[in-house]
């Protein structure tokens, strides 16, 4: 066993929360962190950087909200010029496809002099059942500012795969790995697959940018939010995105998820159930 702790920033995070477990599953010792672990970790609060830091020599770092903030690459810079005084080694961050921003972090963390790893993800599928999308599910219709642009969704279990391989395979380091799932789809394709699995009647309507943000703005969501929800339906979901990459298979030797499979597991846990209208399938 490891006896220096991995670091997990952004342990309760779709992601880091899969990462944390499945590297206790492989024995090694993590630190995840968040805004509410003890010791805490916030990326506004360079002081609580240090203490989650100290005695770590690998990270998988996720930057909340997103690497396409305009203020994340001069956060993870002085982020990553810390990390390297304490002595951490390696870093794995998680990346977005088609944001600038995050190229701007991901050239950054390159060019740092540590060990390195980037995962870049596509649009993630469990955004229709653990995040933002879900309640338009569970409502019947999910309404975004999305036309008929193809995403290659990808299953978050993938990319903790790949970012637990490359946190504890040292073959692996210094290297970009793209990973999307197998097929592009569109939101009415994915709404459609849906549809036939829950038991209930699930459709999909297209929004104006500006509606979409306007709701949201009512909801009480935070400007930097907005500006992020703008980002990624006006310029990262463009079409620039929609080729499959096989980098999930070049890490793992296997093929990534399919949506159908992702359905699958979601039926499994529950968290499409409607009380009166989930029929079994």
């Amino acid at each position: 066993m490891k006896e220096s702790p991995m670091l997990i920033i952004g342990r309760n995070a779709k992601t880091g929360l899969r990462v944390d477990k499945r590297l206790q599953s492989l024995g090694y010792v993590t630190r995840g962190v968040s805004r509410t672990s003890s010791p805490a970790f916030d990326w506004e609060d360079a002081r609580t950087w240090r203490a989650v830091l100290d005695g770590c020599e690998s990270a998988y770092v996720t930057y909340y909200p997103d690497l396409a903030m305009p203020t994340a690459e001069s956060t993870l810079r002085k982020f990553v010029i810390l990390a390297r005084e304490v002595g951490l080694q390696h870093l794995v961050l998680l990346s977005g496809r088609g944001e600038q921003g995050a190229e701007r972090a991901e050239t950054l963390l390159m060019n740092s002099g540590l060990d390195w790893n980037v995962v870049r993800a596509s649009w993630f599928m469990q955004n229709f059942s653990e995040g933002f999308m879900i309640e338009g599910v569970l409502q019947g219709e999910l309404t975004l500012p999305a036309g008929d642009i193809p995403e290659p969704f990808i299953d978050i279990d993938d990319i903790a795969d790949v970012a637990v391989a490359a946190l504890t395979r040292p073959e692996l380091r210094n290297r970009l790995f793209e990973v999307t799932g197998p097929r592009s789809m569109t939101f009415t394709q994915c709404v459609n697959e849906i549809s036939e699995v829950v038991g209930y009647p699930v459709s999909f309507t297209k929004c104006s940018v500006e509606d979409f943000t306007r709701g949201l703005r009512e909801q009480g969501v935070p400007e930097d939010m907005l500006w992020l929800m703008h980002e990624l339906f006006t310029v990262v979901l463009d079409g620039r995105n929609s080729i499959p990459t096989d980098g999930v298979e070049l890490v793992l030797g296997r093929p990534p998820t399919d949506f159908s499979e992702y359905l699958r597991k979601v039926m499994d846990s529950g968290a499409w159930h409607r009380s009166g209208l989930l029929q079994q399938v």
